[in-house]
């Protein structure tokens, strides 16, 4: 049996695009023409490696050929570029990753904007929660996550990346009016809170494991962006846990107050990407390895 490359491309277009349509326009091509190569490829293969839903996923199956697609393609770019550097004729590498926001916001972009620079590859980012990236990983539609999950998803290799650390703070005024006793779990239960989507219980943590109080009952407010959630709390519209890159210079300037001084959260994050044989991926992993030794607190830090 031989997996011709025009379905293994179709396979992949598919899973990385989401759908046959999109998959199709990526590939200059009709979508009856990638539902026959995936069809063919299936026969071969004899198994299903497609979920028609909205949006596709692959199979157990399916990953395990979609890993196979890939490692051709990345293959036959890494060759290229080495033998054909000046070539333009294909269309630029793209590599998909799964992030989580406070990290784009913080110390990614450097280590993106090196690699881009170096190996004209584009890269395709996923915002989700650091909790919750692997799930990009394990759906076969990214190459590499940052994730806060320790075990490793199957077919995938790890490496820690170091700790963020998230303060507590408020603005004085918010201070003043809803804590003027300090953080109380009286004054907690009344006093408004940010959250960055219903996927964020940072500052429930905070209070369960710093302060003791597991009961606390809040209601945040949401606010999708690190940034505008930095912003809320400088504002005085409520309080959160702020990455200390970013809450420092305002703790710095007072136009923030630390509620726990000496309290904090500390959040490992690793990262884990496929294990494919690619000088480019490999090359993603070693700037976002560097790029996180200079920004983010060592692993091992008290």
């Amino acid at each position: 049996m031989q997996l011709t490359t025009g379905s293994l491309a179709a396979l992949a277009a598919v899973i990385r695009e989401g759908s046959f349509e999109r998959a199709a326009a990526i590939l200059a091509v009709t979508p009856s023409a990638v539902s026959q190569r995936i069809k063919q490829l299936e026969q071969q293969v004899g198994a299903i490696l497609v979920v028609r839903s909205s949006p596709c996923e692959p199979t157990p199956v399916g990953r395990a050929v979609y890993r196979h697609a890939l490692q051709v393609e990345l293959l036959e770019r890494d060759l290229l570029a080495t033998v054909a550097p000046d070539d333009e004729s294909d269309a630029p590498m793209h590599l998909a990753i799964a992030v989580n926001a406070d990290s784009l916001a913080t110390w990614l972009m450097p280590a993106l904007k090196t690699f881009a620079t170096r190996t004209g590859a584009r890269v395709d980012v996923v915002l989700d929660d650091e909790e919750h990236t692997t799930h990009w990983l394990r759906s076969g539609r990214v190459l590499g996550a940052i994730t806060s999950q320790r075990r490793v998803v199957q077919g995938c290799r790890l490496e820690p990346l170091g700790v963020m650390r998230y303060l507590a703070n408020a603005s004085p005024r918010f201070i003043r009016r809803w804590l003027p006793d300090g953080p109380t779990p009286e004054a907690l239960s009344e006093a408004p809170s940010l959250a960055y989507n219903r996927k964020d219980h940072a500052c429930e943590q905070f209070l369960a494991d710093e302060l003791g109080y597991p009961d606390a009952r809040l209601s945040p407010h949401y606010l999708p962006s690190p940034h505008a959630y930095l912003d809320a709390c400088r504002g005085g519209v409520g309080w959160g846990m702020n990455p200390e890159p970013l809450a420092a210079p305002l703790l710095r300037q007072q136009r923030l107050v630390d509620l726990a001084p000496g309290c904090w959260i500390d959040v490992p994050l690793y990262w884990q990407q496929w294990s494919l044989s690619s000088a480019r991926l490999d090359h993603l992993a070693t700037e976002l390895s560097e790029q996180a030794r200079a920004e983010l607190r060592p692993a091992d830090e008290d």
